[in-house]
């Protein structure tokens, strides 16, 4: 399996159309599929003047929100058609402002089980590779097609 595989199938390129089409609001920031394993997801955020806030650091929803996404990546990497995957709880943990620039997010699947996922994703500057955001995410997943 290369890092452009996951275990269910779904290509980066597949993840990108699918956040395009069914969830705009995600298509409209421009995030990009950079790789899918077969539990770890990597997704960037490319830099826009609309995600800072005063003191010229990236705003923490654009954060959140990128994480929250990567999240839900690593869903598709267990169920093939996690549409119906949703959050259900997320501790997010910020460790130092984001310079303005890209943000990446690797997250990894810790454990997944048949109606819950729990993973984390470590949010990473671009800019200077500084350690951005924690976050530990739990979503409730859709059942198994038989």
């Amino acid at each position: 399996m290369n890092s452009s595989e996951s275990r269910t199938g779904v290509t980066p390129a597949d993840f990108d159309a699918i956040m395009r089409e069914k969830v705009p609001f995600v298509g409209d920031m421009g995030v990009v599929t950079e790789s899918l394993s077969e539990d770890t997801a990597v997704l960037r955020l490319p830099f826009n003047e609309r995600y800072l806030r005063p003191g010229n650091v990236v705003t923490g929803p654009a954060i959140f929100a990128l994480a929250d996404i990567a999240l839900y990546a690593v869903a598709w990497l267990v169920v093939p058609k996690a549409d119906l995957a949703v959050t259900t709880e997320a501790t997010v943990h910020f460790l130092s402002g984001a310079k303005p620039g890209d943000l990446m997010a690797e997250a990894k699947i810790l454990k997944a089980g048949r109606r819950l996922l729990i993973a984390e994703c470590h949010i990473r500057s671009c800019v200077d590779d500084a350690l951005v955001a924690h976050v530990i995410g739990t979503y409730a997943m859709p059942p198994a097609e038989k």
